[in-house]
């Protein structure tokens, strides 16, 4: 992905826009401000995404430093992605257009979800 990156551009939000590329890339990293995600939860949390574009957003992310993944034990224990140093210094813009969303769907006559939230109800307690 930064090879990818032109090493110029006319704005610091082009460049901000350039790395979040796209709607899944933003919609994953949210997720992981809450807490790191396995690979299947987040399936399950963006149903709508196909498994190729998930992973090669995945590979995105993990290329440009934004997140981490750690390896699981096994088939037991899967591994997590999580955001890295550079992933948790997005946190507040998240959060900003996370909030932003929530505040002003009503106004575009549309809802919004929270499936993270609908995603912890219903999981399994241990």
């Amino acid at each position: 992905m930064a090879n990818k990156l032109p090493k110029s551009f006319h704005c610091s939000t082009e460049f901000t826009l350039a790395v979040l590329g796209g709607k899944w890339k933003t919609v994953i990293l949210c997720y992981m401000t809450q807490r790191p995600c396995r690979y299947s939860e987040l399936r399950r949390l963006m149903p709508m995404v196909s498994d190729k574009v998930l992973t090669g957003r995945l590979r995105d992310l993990l290329s440009a430093g934004l997140i981490s993944h750690r390896h699981g034990g096994g088939r037991a224990s899967p591994g997590a992605y999580s955001l890295a140093a550079k992933g948790r210094s997005l946190s507040n813009v998240l959060h900003q257009r996370y909030q932003w969303g929530h505040d002003n769907a009503g106004k575009f006559h549309v809802e919004v979800g929270e499936p993270l939230k609908a995603f912890e109800r219903d999981k399994p307690r241990a």
